[in-house]
């Protein structure tokens, strides 16, 4: 189970409103306390070339893990997103949410999310990109939803800054020119259901990855999304049982709720 303190932490939805100068400070707080955190970097301070990512994701990513300096999309699945960002929560680097209002924090936690290194800007408002380019400054991986569309100006000022900075981009459900690999899921099953009993335990989906990290080839893998110990892992063995019909929307994208707030290992900061 998640903490109190730690899922507190997640609920917006009585977040105070501040203003802008409010905002700035309180992401000039993050910085200092982010900055002071140790990191993934490497020896003599060079960070490594990757951040890492589970397993079951070997398949489906040609460096082995999620590259510092490229960027990544998943389309229309959170559960997707936060498996692919887990193994480098897990490993100790620092991850940021930028978009997401609402956030199952038992959910994530069971994926392998460390929330205690975990960042959540849930509502960053118009000037996403600044939120998200400020995060990249003191963290390893960085997630936004967009909640707006933005000029190929600056977010190639943005994809820029993520190579400057040997950070992993990853967008959800947006197109973004440059990624390095796109993410899908091209089908689920969904097990555990008898004829009129038993209940939902696991998943299988088939997971498709595309881009120019793939040199134009297609990667496909069938993975436990979650197995029925909650675990994400490599799916094995035929799948037996109901089609999930929202194939490549897994149904688990969170609705926007109005809030304001950045959460930081568990403590609250309004914003």
């Amino acid at each position: 189970m998640v903490g109190t303190s730690q899922a507190s932490a997640l609920d917006t939805s009585r977040a105070p409103r501040r203003s802008a100068a409010d905002r700035a400070a309180v992401l000039a707080e993050l910085r200092a306390e982010l900055a002071a955190r140790p990191t993934t970097a490497g020896v003599a301070g060079r960070a490594v070339p990757t951040v890492p990512a589970l397993p079951a994701f070997a398949g489906l990513l040609p460096d082995g893990g999620l590259r510092r300096g490229a960027s990544y999309t998943v389309a229309g699945s959170t559960t997707l997103t936060l498996a692919l960002i887990a193994g480098a929560s897990r490993a100790g680097s620092w991850c940021g949410l930028v978009g997401f209002s609402t956030l199952g924090a038992e959910a994530a936690t069971g994926l392998g999310v460390d929330l205690g290194r975990l960042v959540l800007v849930p509502t960053p408002g118009r000037k996403w990109l600044g939120v998200v380019a400020a995060l990249v400054d003191v963290l390893d991986v960085v997630v936004v939803r967009p909640p707006t569309s933005a000029p190929d100006g600056e977010t190639r000022r943005l994809a820029a800054r993520v190579r400057e900075r040997g950070a992993v981009l990853v967008v959800q459900d947006a197109d973004w020119s440059g990624s390095e690999l796109g993410l899908s899921i091209t089908s689920s099953t969904w097990h555990g259901l008898g004829d009129g009993h038993g209940h939902l335990s696991a998943r299988e989906v088939t997971i498709q990855a595309t881009g120019r990290g793939t040199a134009g080839r297609r990667r496909t893998s069938r993975l436990w999304l979650p197995d029925h110990a909650g675990a994400v892992a490599v799916a094995t063995e035929p799948a037996t049982a109901m089609a999930d019909q929202s194939t490549g929307q897994s149904g688990d994208r969170p609705d926007d709720q109005p809030a304001e707030v950045i959460s930081l290992a568990g403590r609250r900061l309004s914003a």
